[in-house]
């Protein structure tokens, strides 16, 4: 009988590991600002946390014009600096942009270009993956937009691998997310990229979020999942996290949540947008992030209580999803830790 440890995912973001930062964020704002991106990131990077006992980013708002600004629904703003800030920063925001019709002045093309050039990291939120494309630097690497501009982003710039599915992808130095909410997904796993696990999880419970969703776009483009559905699953997922250590067969997740295997595969994919071997992949992948981060605990250790079994296993997909091996990891973590 298979069993829900034998298929594979496939990975959404390749972190860079863990080290020290420039704190500066840069937000770029401008005519037409899309509301509630810029909002994401200000929510997460901007809002002071004096309870986290160290320094957090230093938040600001930079443009192309030194005026006022009028954002959507009657929204009016001054930013802080002008385009040369940009250069200055360590990551760099493009929150959306007003139209995909709407060309991006060249001027702001090239302070993005100079920004990435000085080591800052691009990211994107939503339509805000057109402006990175159109500075160049996504040509021949991956990235993710919302999934009504999918195929609009694949015809304008063929030269980008386009994944339709992710709700965000982390290239390094370049990253986007999908529409509105990804945004939040993505500047949390920022968050836990510089910071790790314990401070982005904080942070998410500021916010009243899941530290992680599990899934991708699909669970959106194909059709809506009602609640009835999500609360059908939602014991099942719960106690997957519980067992982690545990190989249970297909036929036995059925049977906990009183489905046909078949229809457990189908509605597990509508709601999470994963088969259940990638998510409980990834669930083990996340403990052992936390682990890692918060116990001495041996790597045999953390992958026997996560349910990879062995250090071998664990080390395969940690490469797989992050990038870098457990033991990599836990030491870029510590000096992360020490630095900050």
């Amino acid at each position: 009988m298979p069993s829900i440890d034998q298929i594979m995912p496939k990975s959404k973001t390749a972190p860079r590991g863990i080290g020290p930062i420039n704190p500066r964020v840069a937000v770029l704002v401008y005519d037409g600002l899309c509301a509630f991106e810029f909002s994401c990131a200000a929510e997460v990077f901007g809002l002071p946390r004096p309870e986290l006992d160290r320094d957090w980013y230093r938040f600001e708002t930079c443009a192309a014009q030194r005026r006022p600004l009028r954002g959507q629904y009657g929204l009016k703003l001054s930013a802080d600096a002008g385009l040369d800030r940009l250069a200055r920063a360590g990551t760099v925001i493009v929150p959306g942009w007003t139209s995909l019709d709407t060309p991006v002045p060249p001027r702001i093309l090239a302070a993005l270009r100079e920004a990435h050039a000085r080591g800052a990291r691009l990211l994107s939120i939503c339509s805000g993956a057109f402006v990175l494309a159109a500075t160049g630097l996504l040509d021949g690497r991956r990235a993710t937009t919302h999934w009504r501009y999918v195929d609009a982003l694949r015809e304008r710039y063929p030269r980008i691998e386009v994944d339709a599915n992710a709700l965000y992808i982390d290239e390094g130095r370049l990253l986007t997310s999908a529409g509105s909410a990804a945004g939040l997904d993505l500047c949390l796993h920022l968050v836990r990229r510089d910071r790790g696990a314990k401070i982005a999880n904080h942070v998410a419970r500021r916010l009243v979020i899941p530290p992680h969703r599990d899934g991708g776009q699909a669970q959106y483009i194909d059709r809506p999942v009602d609640r009835s559905e999500r609360g059908a699953l939602a014991p099942l997922l719960d106690a997957l996290r519980r067992r982690l250590a545990e190989s249970l067969p297909v036929a036995e997740l059925a049977r906990m949540a009183s489905m046909s295997e078949r229809s457990l595969m189908r509605r597990f994919k509508a709601a999470t947008g994963m088969t259940p071997g990638d998510w409980l992949i990834q669930a083990r992948v996340e403990r052992a992030r936390e682990l890692l981060e918060t116990t001495a605990a041996s790597i045999d250790r953390v992958a026997a209580q996560t349910g990879f079994g062995s250090a071998i296993t664990m080390r395969h997909h940690f490469r797989r999803k992050l990038g870098l091996s457990p033991r990599d990891y836990r030491e870029r973590f510590a000096r992360a830790a020490a630095a900050g």
